[in-house]
């Protein structure tokens, strides 16, 4: 079986809801599916892109797709 590599991406600044460490947060989607989980403990939380299109508010700078 072939492993798909994901590549995951800190958020700058962003804090642990759970443990509240700094800039331990990293973003990637996992089976399109926008993930989030803190490097320094178990915290990981997922949304679908419907979710994340209903928190939308319109107040984006700008939208990176590397």
């Amino acid at each position: 079986m072939s492993k798909v590599r994901v590549k995951k991406r800190f958020v700058a600044g962003a804090k642990c809801p759970q443990c509240k460490a700094t800039d331990s947060i990293v973003l990637f989607k996992e089976q399109g599916v926008e993930t989030v989980e803190c490097v320094e403990c178990d915290y990981r939380d997922q949304q679908t892109e419907e979710q994340v299109a209903a928190k939308a508010t319109g107040d984006v700078i700008g939208v990176f797709k590397p």
